[in-house]
């Protein structure tokens, strides 16, 4: 009920609305690295000076407006050359959603083709985030047309779907970050209990790590990456081909422990006005996120809005079930 309700507030147009209008107010600039550029490379800055990479999501998704899109993708083009320009150790993460998908395939090949290309020539990697069940197939799609051009690409496999084993077998020549999934996904196509997602998350890791290019572990469970320490070490992978990946904001003593003791470590850093529908699926991702940043995060402003928000929300369900 808790994830469920978490979606509901994601998705809800007004709530985002005034999350953009406000910006980052209500207190989410503890898990946003602020709303513009700037803010985002001074973040990255400081990670990097903690031994720790970066990649860099200039938030954004379910794009219905060419012109919209057409700005998202000027957006992505301005953070890979302040990427360049500032030497930082980053590199991009975007949703095709962002980029025109939900309008035309082949006019968001052609946006995602232009960020791919500029990247590729400052050694830059793009990062393909998957989304939900709807725009999967059509985002491996796009991976699938782009790499015959370029070899700066990668995306996500997903442990909840059905279907993830098979996708990271076939991707397996490519650079994957590995997560749990974190939208709201029917029986049909997805595993919905914990210990079957969980089982079979950890089956895609030990995969990668043995048979993949390179393997982005983006987790906040502690027993997850306490057993791939366990396995690399009993298997001899080296250092060099994983990562772990957590979220900015998150866990942060745990994310500077891991650099440190030597582990390649990449902190997915958002940033941008339209952050609520990203913060609220962090919420419904994973429930102890919400203690995570519970102190940084709410205060009786903000406990006073999401239960106004998440009484419409009940209401709203409540009525469409008469």
């Amino acid at each position: 009920m808790l994830k469920e309700l978490f979606i509901g507030l994601s998705q809800n147009q007004m709530l985002n609305a005034a999350a953009k209008k406000y910006g980052l107010k209500l207190g989410a600039q503890s898990v946003v690295a602020g709303t513009n550029l700037p803010e985002a490379i001074q973040t990255i800055r400081e990670l990097n000076s903690k031994g720790i990479s970066a990649t860099v999501d200039n938030l954004g998704e379910f794009v219905y407006e060419r012109d919209e899109a057409v700005l998202a993708k000027e957006q992505i083009l301005d953070v890979v050359r302040a990427i360049h320009e500032n030497g930082v150790d980053a590199h991009i993460s975007l949703k095709p959603s962002q980029l025109g998908l939900d309008i035309d395939y082949e006019f968001c090949l052609g946006n995602l083709r232009d960020i791919v290309d500029a990247a590729a020539k400052h050694d830059i990697f793009i990062n393909i985030d998957m989304e939900d069940h709807a725009r999967l197939q059509p985002s491996f799609d796009l991976l699938d047309e782009l790499s015959k051009d370029y070899d700066n690409i990668g995306t996500v496999i997903q442990a909840y779907f059905y279907r993830a084993e098979e996708d990271i077998r076939k991707y397996k020549d490519f650079r994957l970050r590995l997560v749990k999934g974190a939208y709201k996904e029917p029986a049909e196509y997805a595993y919905t209990d914990k210990a079957d997602i969980d089982r079979n998350y950890i089956e895609l890791i030990e995969y990668h790590l043995l048979n993949g290019k390179f393997t982005s572990i983006a987790t906040h469970d502690d027993k997850i990456i306490d057993h791939v320490k366990k396995f690399v070490e009993e298997h001899d992978v080296s250092r060099d081909k994983f990562e772990f990946q957590m979220l900015y904001g998150f866990r942060r003593d745990l994310q500077l422990k891991l650099a440190a003791e030597g582990y390649n470590f990449t902190t997915y850093v958002p940033f941008g006005n339209d952050w609520y529908g990203y913060f609220m699926r962090r919420l419904a991702e994973r429930p102890q996120n919400l203690n995570l940043v519970a102190k940084q995060v709410f205060t009786p402003k903000t406990n006073a809005i999401i239960g106004l928000a998440a009484g419409a929300f009940l209401l709203g369900r409540l009525t469409k079930r008469k």
